[in-house]
């Protein structure tokens, strides 16, 4: 068995952040499966690259492979720990010994009990090396939606806002607050995740389509979960004529039969609840959402953004924040105070022309 301690050198490090860099590639659209990322390299340079296909088979050591006619004494560098039991295909272990792979690294052990830390025991017993926890860190950040999806009741929960400089959310002049940089940015956001949340008011409102609107990513429009109590949402709004195969699901409290006629007939679920107003019922809804998502972001008003953040269901709040003062020209449906509480400038991450991008841990369920 061959056992080296987990000493790393820069080079390797490189290589795993390339692998990272494949795994953002998907991320948000592999389904129940995480995004991984797969770098085979030799002597110093990459020979092959993979990432976890959409809807999350095959996966990232796979696609990486199976590109290779000969990968003998070639060195694998893979986001996470390579799988080692059969499922719907045949163990990332199996081929990588078949390859003759040399070494493998890895940063972040898998969390699915059929592979935790087994996969390493068996390359070692085939002689290959095995290094793992290099971008420990990154690795648990990048997987953190993963790590939820074993260890909490809930799926990750992000949310989105953009805001004036004196922290108004509704323009009267123009649709949007913030600059068209910042708009792409949102659209990159949307595609990391398989879920968006909103409301019928916010819908209602903008008429939006929450897709992703940048060349290459449209695919990766996630789908729609929309929170409508009364059943409100008008019959002419896009998204009935532009779904584009994505899945839109409402959530109502209503039991109108031709109001959920009309829905379903548009090709929309719709999930019934009895309430719809307190935590409780909100808990029951994201345990519901966790059985088909795992990444979700919402983007809808003031008033839930409020609820959820009282209630402590975010993880990380995306705040697009433009240094233009609406004053008499925006408004408010609901308070600002929870958001100015933030401290937006210990925070700062982008920079976007005259716009400033804040990301915010927030304490969870």
């Amino acid at each position: 068995m061959v056992n080296l301690k987990n000493k790393f050198n820069s080079l390797e490090s490189h290589f795993l952040s390339l692998a990272f860099e494949q795994a953002q590639i998907n991320l948000g659209s592999t389904k129940k499966n995480p995004s991984v990322g797969c770098i085979v390299e030799k002597n110093g340079a990459v020979i092959s690259s993979g990432c976890t296909s959409i809807n999350g088979r095959p996966h990232a050591e796979y696609n990486a492979l199976k590109k290779l006619k000969n990968a003998k004494n070639a060195n694998l560098y893979v986001t996470l720990e390579p799988c080692s039991h059969y499922g719907v295909t045949p163990p990332c272990t199996n081929l990588i010994i078949k390859k003759k792979i040399k070494k493998v690294i890895y940063s972040t052990n898998d969390l699915d009990f059929r592979s935790k830390k087994r996969s390493k025991k068996i390359l070692q017993k085939k002689k290959i090396i095995v290094k793992n926890s290099l971008l420990n860190k990154r690795g648990k950040d990048f997987y953190e939606s993963y790590i939820l999806q074993h260890s909490s009741k809930l799926p990750l929960i992000d949310a989105k806002i953009a805001l004036s400089k004196d922290y108004l959310t509704k323009n009267l002049k123009k649709k949007w607050i913030t600059g068209i940089e910042s708009q792409k940015r949102s659209h990159l956001l949307r595609s990391m995740y398989d879920c968006i949340l909103s409301t019928s008011k916010s819908i209602n409102d903008d008429n939006s389509i929450l897709d992703c609107r940048i060349d290459g990513l449209q695919k990766k429009s996630p789908d729609l979960v929309i929170i409508d109590r009364f059943l409100k949402l008008k019959k002419n709004l896009k998204i009935f004529s532009k779904l584009k195969g994505r899945k839109v699901t409402i959530i109502t409290c209503s039991k109108n039969k031709k109001k959920i006629s009309f829905f379903k007939n548009k090709g929309i679920t719709i999930f019934i609840f009895k309430s719809l107003n307190q935590k409780s019922d909100f808990i029951l809804l994201f345990k519901k959402l966790k059985n088909f998502y795992s990444r979700i972001l919402i983007e809808a008003g003031l008033t839930i953004f409020n609820f959820f953040i009282e209630n402590r269901f975010i993880n990380s709040l995306y705040v697009f924040k433009t240094d233009k003062s609406l004053k008499k020209n925006g408004y408010n449906y609901s308070s600002n105070k929870i958001i100015k509480k933030l401290k937006l400038k210990s925070r700062f991450q982008v920079y976007l022309e005259g716009d400033k991008l804040y990301k915010v841990k927030l304490k969870n369920v």
